[in-house]
């Protein structure tokens, strides 16, 4: 078997950290102010400014931004909201959490991206909104469902927790469109530790999420505790604790800065898996849109052809981790998971694509600081896994 049990094991993602975001982190510890202060101000405003948004607030991940964007609709019992099962499980608990029914459409089988073609069939009378995943940083195709809500009245949140730097026909996801959702969590494309924003052109709603993130404050701390603030408050409407503290934006004012380059590196090694793997059966590559795009590429998840491969997606991860190499499940489709088939009523069978994604997908490590040997050390041990000479 391939694989020194000595040998240090290569996980699927690891966060990359500058000196100097670890130097800023610690003078951000030293200057005394530590939760929101200036540097998360500053980091807004770098970050509205890279994705090109009238309006960003930086918060404590993007669970939280999805929740504030549906809280912000006011939605009712029976109010609906489109999106796709092919993603994390936040997507839909925020849907749920913010009083709506979450209602379903199938994926593209190629690019795990809800297929834009079914949702105008998935709409009723009680539909408010639609959530597109940009799935492992590939813009969903977006002109089709901004042309159907703007038909129908509906609000779009683009999940855009993959997305952050990606592009749609050459427009920077974040900058046009609805609202958009992205996160840093430490396996995305940069990292605030945890973290997230909410990117909108609408100002109503980016007054409410500045509201709902901090226990429904009409001014911050930094506000109030500052030399020209005042420490009296008041509380307009019931919040949540949703807010970025000083530390975590520390950093990401470092990986902003970095953020491109990642991405540069990311999609290079992206090539070097396709060119390599083209001609193995043991997969199916995915697939890119017609429309054009800058993928992001946060993941790189084929699909593992069990036939060829003779054995299954949960048998080849554990061979790959035998073998010293990490990988990821990106990701059970929601809607098999207890809660939304016993909630819900949604059953296999219900959407087939996104059934035969999620049966079969894996992700393979992908990182910035991954080099050509550490790849190579991921293709000898599938080899190897394979049998293949």
């Amino acid at each position: 078997m391939t694989g020194d049990p000595n040998e240090e094991f290569l996980p699927f993602s690891r966060p990359s950290i500058s000196r100097a975001a670890i130097d800023e982190v610690v003078a951000c510890l030293e200057s005394g102010w530590i939760t929101t202060g200036p540097r998360v101000k500053k980091f807004e405003e770098d970050l509205a400014a890279y994705v090109g948004a009238p309006h960003l607030l930086a918060l404590s991940s993007a669970t939280a931004g999805l929740h504030l964007c549906l809280a912000a609709l006011n939605l009712d019992p029976g109010d609906e909201v489109i999106t796709t099962p092919m993603t994390f499980a936040a997507t839909l608990n925020t849907i749920v959490l913010a009083g709506g029914r979450p209602v379903l459409v199938d994926v593209d089988p190629a690019t795990y991206n809800m297929d834009a073609e079914r949702v105008a069939g998935a709409c009723t009378a009680r539909t408010r909104a639609v959530v597109p995943v940009h799935f492992a940083g590939l813009p969903a195709d977006l002109d089709p469902l901004y042309e159907l809500a703007r038909k129908r009245g509906l609000r779009v949140i683009e999940d855009a927790a993959h997305a952050i730097g990606a592009e749609y026909k050459g427009r920077r996801i974040g900058s046009f469109g609805d609202t958009q959702v992205f996160s840093f969590h430490p396996n995305k494309n940069m990292t605030t530790g945890e973290g997230g924003a909410v990117a909108t052109r609408d100002g109503n709603l980016a007054e409410t999420v500045a509201l709902l993130r901090f226990h429904g404050m009409d001014r911050e701390a930094w506000a109030r505790f500052g030399k020209q603030g005042s420490p009296h408050y008041e509380i307009v409407a019931p919040g949540y604790k949703y807010n970025m503290m000083d530390i975590q934006a520390a950093i990401g004012l470092h990986q902003l800065q970095e953020l491109d380059g990642f991405i540069v590196r990311r999609t290079g090694m992206v090539q070097r898996y396709n060119d390599i793997l083209a001609g193995w059966p043991q997969w199916t590559l995915p697939g890119n849109p017609p429309y054009p795009h800058r993928h992001a590429w946060h993941l790189f998840a084929p699909l593992i052809n069990p036939g060829t491969a003779g054995m299954d997606r949960d048998a080849f991860m554990q061979g790959m981790k035998a073998r010293n190499i990490g990988t990821g499940l990106h990701y059970r489709a929601v809607h098999l998971h207890p809660y939304y088939r016993e909630r819900f009523g949604f059953k296999r069978g219900d959407f087939p694509n996104a059934e035969t994604v999620s049966d079969r997908i894996v992700s393979l490590p992908l990182f910035p600081s991954m080099t050509t040997d550490d790849q190579d050390r991921v293709i000898r041990a599938m080899a190897d896994l394979f049998g293949k000479k």
